[in-house]
């Protein structure tokens, strides 16, 4: 299964998608991307971190299945990753809901919603990014927000909606839902 958590800035994807791959041996998707290494992260763990030429050379070779451009850096899948056997989850931005649903059509993509936009925003802010990148990215979620709850078409492209209160409930909430939607796919 082909997993996809979708949201702003901040609400909580990557806590999920760890929690899903703690809990219910899901394989993280690494998305490859030029933009620069932060600090704490690890190359070859969520990421793969590539120069544009790197890239531009796994486009030649017909490994990159799908790629977009993001605050200024490419972001990239492989064919590999994208079409495994293997139950998978990966993080999506919101905006190649419906490209990723033409060229994953068996895609499962669940939008978590904050109950606070501004836990949201403080999350971000804890990230202790450059002040540039910072307000690039509270102004992204005020404008995804803004977006996802505006556009009913949009909206509707994702299976499920769930909503982070940032607590236990809300991750045995997702747990669960992931585990019912397990069971549904192997029918």
């Amino acid at each position: 299964m082909l997993l996809a958590l979708a949201g702003v800035t901040g609400v909580g994807k990557s806590f999920f998608k760890d929690k899903i791959v703690e809990k219910l041996g899901f394989e993280k998707i690494k998305i490859i991307t030029t933009r620069q290494i932060r600090t704490g992260e690890k190359n070859n763990e969520d990421k793969i971190f590539v120069t544009p030429e790197e890239l531009n050379n796994l486009k030649k070779e017909k490994k990159i299945a799908y790629d977009f451009n993001m605050l200024g850096n490419i972001y990239a899948y492989t064919y590999e990753e994208l079409f495994s056997e293997k139950n998978t989850v990966f993080e999506l931005h919101y905006n190649t809901i419906y490209d990723f649903k033409k060229i994953c059509p068996n895609l499962c993509a669940i939008y978590i919603m904050p109950k606070n936009l501004e836990d949201a925003k403080n999350n971000t802010r804890a990230r202790h990014l450059s002040p540039e990148v910072e307000k690039k990215r509270l102004q992204e979620i005020d404008e995804h927000y803004n977006k996802i709850t505006s556009d009913k078409n949009l909206i509707n492209m994702f299976d499920y909606i769930v909503y982070n209160n940032f607590d236990k409930e809300s991750e045995d909430s997702l747990i669960d839902l992931v585990k019912k939607i397990i069971i549904t796919n192997k029918k």
